[in-house]
């Protein structure tokens, strides 16, 4: 790591300790050279993800998009944010785990699907309603019977 004073390239760690709640490592360092101290942080580098849109645009991956949906779901139910928020982590979990550039909204739709449907049915149902762009009744009565027998 070059000192960002003298521009040496002797630097050595003198204190490591997690930032940022474990996402990454802060590190106190001295330069040999100059004797100054400089801190700096660590991160994991994740590969940046595409979303391929039902009509084929290409997209960067946007969490926030994924959070509005499930909000949206969870309206006036009694789920928590921390609960929202940990179930938008573990979506995430799933979809960078599949370890692809490239994932299609109608994957991304499917995990959230899964996912809510093990939180609270009616958040499945208002989500899966959107998503799946029921045009009646009738395709949302569907829905629900498959729901139910699946329980």
């Amino acid at each position: 790591m070059k000192c960002p004073f003298c521009g040496k390239e002797n630097t050595r760690v003198i204190d490591s300790r997690p930032a940022d709640e474990g996402g990454s490592i802060r590190r106190r360092r001295q330069c040999d050279e100059c004797g100054k101290r400089f801190t700096t942080y660590e991160k994991v580098e994740t590969i940046p993800l595409v979303v391929i849109k039902k009509d084929n645009i290409r997209e960067p991956y946007d969490r926030s998009k994924i959070e509005s949906g499930v909000f949206r779901s969870c309206h006036k139910r009694p789920i928590s944010v921390d609960q929202i928020t940990k179930l938008v982590d573990e979506i995430e979990t799933v979809i960078f785990g599949l370890e692809e550039k490239e994932v299609s909204s109608n994957q991304i739709g499917e995990i959230v699907m899964d996912k809510l449907k093990d939180l609270d049915d009616v958040a499945y149902v208002r989500f899966a309603s959107v998503y799946r762009e029921f045009k009646d009744v009738n395709t949302f009565m569907k829905e629900i019977k498959k729901m139910l027998d699946g329980k």
